[in-house]
C-alpha cells in the first residue's frame, strides 16, 4: 500500500483511483523543482508541435490536487486519446508504481527550489485558493512573511515528517532519495534540473529516449526553453483554477544558485552539514553538483 501524502490542498491517496494504461507517465517532483519545464517537455515530444492543442493545466492534470472533484479528474483523463502524463507532487514511494507506466523524477539544488518556493508565495490568491478547496476565511490576518534570508535559515533547521511537509527539507530529501534508490529501475528516469538548464536539447534526447518518443527537433527544443514558457504563461502556467497572481511570474527566473546567494558561507555549510545526515553521498553529490560549490 503506498504512503500517505496529505497537505491542505493535496491528498496522495486518489492515487489508488486511477486507473493506469499502455505508456503513461507520472512527472514527480518537489515544488518548484522543474514540474511545469518536465510536463512542457513530454507534451511537445507528444504531440511534436510547440502549438499545443490546449494548456498544460488541461493536458497534464495535477492528480492529488482536491481543487479538482476526483471522479471529473478520472473521467478527463480517460476520455484523452493521447499518451497521458500526469503531474503529482508525491514521492514514488506514494503513487501507485505500475509497470506499464513510465515515472520521472527531477531534482533541484534544494537551496534554489526552496528559493523559488518562496517567492511562489508571494504569488498566490490564498482567497481564491481558499474559495476552491470550500475552506473559511481565517479569524485574523496572517502575520508578514520574513524576508528571504530568515525564512530560509527556518526552512534549514525544520525538522518535520515527509508526509505531514512534503516541501520541508526533510520532505525534500526523502522525496529525492526515495527516487535515487529506484534509479535502476527500467521505468524510473532521475532528471537534473542543471542538466536542463546546461543541455535542453540533449536531456530532451534522453528523455525521448527513454519514453520511447521521436527525438525533438530544433523547434520543439526551442519551445521548451524558459523564455518561451513564460512568454506562454497563461497556456504553460499550472494554473487551471486562476490561484496564481501573475501567471508569467510563476516563471521567475529559474536560475541556479539564488538560494546560495542569499545565506553567509558559514550558514551554507550548516545546509550542508545537515543534508548530509539525511540521504546517501552519491544523491547528494549528483544533486548538489560539488564541484561548483
Amino acid at each position: 500500500m503506498p504512503r500517505r501524502y496529505r497537505s491542505n490542498d493535496e491528498d496522495s491517496g486518489r492515487w489508488l483511483e486511477f486507473p493506469f494504461r499502455d505508456g503513461d507517465i507520472v512527472i514527480s517532483t518537489r515544488s518548484k523543482s522543474g514540474t511545469t519545464w518536465m510536463q512542457m517537455i513530454c507534451a511537445l515530444l507528444i504531440f511534436r508541435t510547440a502549438e499545443l492543442p490546449a494548456p498544460i493545466g488541461t493536458l497534464s492534470p495535477w492528480l492529488d490536487w482536491e481543487v479538482t472533484a476526483l471522479p471529473a479528474l478520472l473521467a478527463r483523463l480517460d476520455a484523452q486519446p493521447h499518451r497521458r502524463f500526469v503531474k503529482t507532487h508525491t514521492p514514488l514511494d506514494g503513487v501507485v508504481i505500475d509497470p506499464r507506466a513510465t515515472y520521472i523524477v527531477v531534482g533541484r539544488h534544494p537551496l534554489d527550489m526552496a528559493t523559488s518556493l518562496y517567492h511562489q508565495g508571494n504569488n498566490v490568491n490564498r482567497k481564491r485558493l481558499r474559495e476552491l478547496l470550500g475552506q473559511p476565511e481565517p479569524a485574523e490576518p496572517p502575520k508578514p512573511r520574513p524576508d528571504l534570508h530568515q525564512w530560509l535559515l527556518k526552512w534549514i533547521d525544520t525538522d518535520a515528517a515527509p508526509d505531514a511537509a512534503m516541501d520541508s527539507l526533510p520532505g525534500v530529501m526523502w522525496h529525492l532519495s526515495d527516487a535515487w534508490a529506484r534509479r535502476a529501475e527500467p521505468n524510473v528516469v532521475l532528471v537534473h534540473y542543471q542538466d536542463l538548464s546546461d543541455d535542453l536539447e540533449g536531456e530532451m534526447r534522453r528523455i525521448a529516449e527513454r519514453l520511447d518518443l521521436d527525438p525533438p527537433t530544433p523547434e520543439l527544443v526551442a519551445a521548451a526553453t524558459f523564455g518561451r514558457m513564460r512568454a506562454k504563461a497563461a497556456d504553460a502556467s499550472p494554473d487551471p483554477g486562476g490561484v496564481l497572481l501573475d501567471p508569467a511570474a510563476f516563471f521567475r527566473g529559474g536560475r541556479s544558485g539564488d538560494g546560495r546567494a542569499a545565506l553567509t558561507g558559514a550558514e551554507v555549510d550548516h545546509y550542508y552539514e545537515r543534508t548530509a545526515t539525511m540521504a546517501p553521498a552519491d544523491l547528494l553529490d549528483w544533486l548538489h553538483r560539488t564541484e561548483i560549490r
